[in-house]
């Protein structure tokens, strides 16, 4: 399947006749299972998962509670290392957490409440060693401003809305610049007024830095919306179950009759014990 925004390579007519090619993938899942231990039992929670990353996609992992996808993003992240199969960034295996992945998680107390704003999204550039502080707050400055937050800047988060938290959580992570930003369900615990606010932000800031997404949700109305490919992940242990192209939609979609169809067969896809072929 070709990825999201990239052409094929042709050659020219008079020329030998190869092969098309895509270039390699930004961030390659190789059959990946991974295991976690409980106190009775070893638990599978993905089996040989497979499926690529290019440069700008924004891909999303849909599956039910339960199917993996944390626990995918997760390994990607570096925190767990797979029994099976290889992650690969760059063409380089993944064995551990670094900066060119950077993780915002669901929940809102992630910025540590006695550092401002500004330094909160600051601090893991000063830390990692990446800037001195006046760069370090220069970016945060910048990244802030890209989130809507600059006036908020010496603000404390205890003074910060839910919503709020989340966007100086994103400017913390893109400020870090790293190749790949990888969200585990970051507005679950939204409102739903709030969760739809902070997915147009999202997409707009898209369009203007163009990252490299890796989105996990369990909301199919969410994964068409945000993304623009789409891998379906099976009830546990998680496998994929399809892949599935989503470009045709955006938040200008919600309740049309034809996203609300695209929205059902993949919940066929998810759920159905033989789903049919669909092509949302």
């Amino acid at each position: 399947m070709a990825a999201a925004g990239l052409s094929l390579v042709r050659a020219p007519a008079d020329a030998p006749q190869e092969p098309l090619a895509l270039p390699a993938p930004l961030l390659a899942v190789d059959g990946v299972s991974l295991e976690y231990r409980t106190p009775e039992r070893v638990v599978r929670a993905t089996h040989r998962v497979r499926f690529d990353v290019y440069g700008a996609d924004r891909f999303v992992l849909l599956g039910a509670s339960g199917c993996g996808k944390s626990t995918l993003l997760k390994a990607i992240a570096g925190f767990i290392a797979p029994v099976e199969g290889q992650i690969r960034l760059d063409g380089r295996a993944v064995t551990g957490p670094g900066p060119d992945r950077i993780v915002v998680f669901q929940e809102f107390d992630q910025l540590p409440p006695w550092k401002t704003v500004r330094q909160n999204v600051a601090f893991p550039l000063r830390a990692s060693g990446t800037l001195a502080r006046r760069e370090a707050d220069e970016r945060a400055l910048h990244y802030l401003e890209k989130v809507g937050l600059s006036k908020f800047a010496d603000a404390y988060p205890h003074t910060l809305s839910g919503g709020m938290k989340q966007r100086v959580a994103i400017a913390r992570a893109l400020a870090m610049q790293p190749r790949v930003l990888l969200m585990d369900e970051p507005f679950a615990a939204l409102d739903a007024l709030t969760r739809r606010k902070m997915q147009e932000e999202l997409l707009a800031l898209w369009d203007e830095v163009r990252f490299t997404l890796v989105f996990v949700t369990h909301s199919i109305e969410e994964a068409l919306v945000v993304g623009n490919r789409i891998g379906l992940l099976s009830p546990h242990p998680g496998r994929v179950r399809a892949e599935i192209n989503s470009h045709a939609w955006g938040l200008d979609s919600l309740g049309g009759a034809e996203f609300q169809a695209a929205a059902q067969r993949i919940h066929r896809l998810l759920f159905e014990a033989h789903p049919p072929e669909a092509t949302p």
